[in-house]
């Protein structure tokens, strides 16, 4: 008959707190970082370089843009454009925001939504106060139509949110739960689970909601490759990082992402570090790929972001290879069954 073993002393409270804040690091490091992300780029929107214009040829037009920016100072870039169809068409290339047509009865300010309706929203307060000076109405032209479930033009953003967070919220599951298989299954796997979230994304975003209601191969082509960028990446880094990806992760295409995308903001209504981001951040090459591509037919740019979001997938690429050589050479740890479920919770949470 076997002899009953001691219950296990309880550990002492001193390392049951010590534990107890290193968990709780992580989850506080995200609060900063949120905080400090979103409410430096979003807490006082206002015009920085907004691109503006007053059509005519003449001296009246010339001076009226030079008592504005005046007035503006680095807030506007105010140009003069000699007709209706050049500030048409630079409109449709996203050059400007708004391009001012004066008339003493019926002035009007030829916008595209499709490029940012919080723009157009400050472009228009500008003209406003214009032509309320001269006591007449402000008729603002839309050169854009938006999709039929996207009236605000921002539902794009919230498709941008749904890919990211089926992205890198996938990463840890497939490093924790395949941390048994070879690096190339994992980014196959990867490869394959972006292509799901991009499928998803669409469909919910197309005939489910209406926030895409053309171009639905082009946006979906995009998702695609938006996603798989996050992947590699994530697989790759999880190598390395460990326990530390998802809060890598959510820094890279959250805190970093998702406010320089122009989804809420574009650049001219924000700082310059978000706005530096903006130009070369997987985010606003999605997001702006795709009203490209939905709005402006295309042009305005597109090879631009589709180039931004290769590269980003090359980097994905980099860093799979870079995992597997670490790997190989046997410097990767493995994970005991709690870290793995560890973080594989920590991934559903997110």
């Amino acid at each position: 008959m076997s002899t009953p073993q001691p219950p296990a002393a309880a550990p002492a409270l001193g390392h049951s707190l010590k534990h107890l804040a290193v968990h709780l690091l992580t989850p506080l490091l995200m609060c900063l970082g949120m905080a400090l992300a979103y409410q430096g780029a979003f807490h006082q929107p206002e015009p920085n370089h907004l691109k503006v214009a007053v059509v005519g040829a003449g001296p009246q037009a010339q001076g009226l843009a030079q008592t504005i920016q005046t007035k503006a100072g680095s807030a506007l870039d105010v140009r003069t454009v000699a007709d209706r169809a050049t500030a048409e068409q630079q409109l449709r290339d996203r050059g400007l925001v708004g391009a001012f047509v004066p008339d003493a009865r019926n002035p009007e300010l030829i916008v595209a939504k499709g490029n940012s309706d919080t723009s157009v929203v400050a472009a228009t307060a500008v003209f406003t106060n214009v032509t309320d000076k001269q006591g007449v109405p402000l008729h603002v032209t839309d050169l854009t139509t938006l999709a039929e479930g996207d009236p605000t033009g921002q539902g794009l953003f919230f498709l941008l949110v749904a890919l990211s967070i089926g992205s890198y919220a996938s990463v840890a599951v497939i490093g924790a739960a395949g941390a048994g298989l070879s690096m190339r299954v994992r980014a196959m796997v990867g490869l394959a689970v972006s292509l799901v979230v991009s499928v998803i994304g669409i469909v919910t975003a197309g005939p489910l909601f209406h926030v895409v209601d053309r171009d639905h191969a082009a946006v979906w082509a995009l998702g695609w490759l938006y996603s798989a960028g996050i992947l590699l990446i994530g697989i790759g880094l999880h190598s390395f990082l460990k326990k530390w990806t998802t809060l890598a992760l959510m820094v890279l295409f959250v805190m970093l992402n998702f406010t320089s995308s122009g989804g809420v903001y574009r650049p001219e209504l924000q700082n310059g570090f978000f706005g530096a981001l903006h130009g070369f951040w997987n985010g606003a090459g999605f997001l702006e790929g795709a009203r490209t591509v939905m709005y402006f037919d295309g042009g305005a740019g597109l090879g631009g972001h589709v180039v931004t979001l290769v590269v980003w997938l090359l980097l994905g690429g980099a860093a799979v290879l870079a995992a597997a050589a670490y790997e190989r050479r046997g410097r990767r740890s493995v994970e005991t069954p709690a870290e793995a479920e560890e973080d594989m919770e920590e991934a559903v949470a997110v």
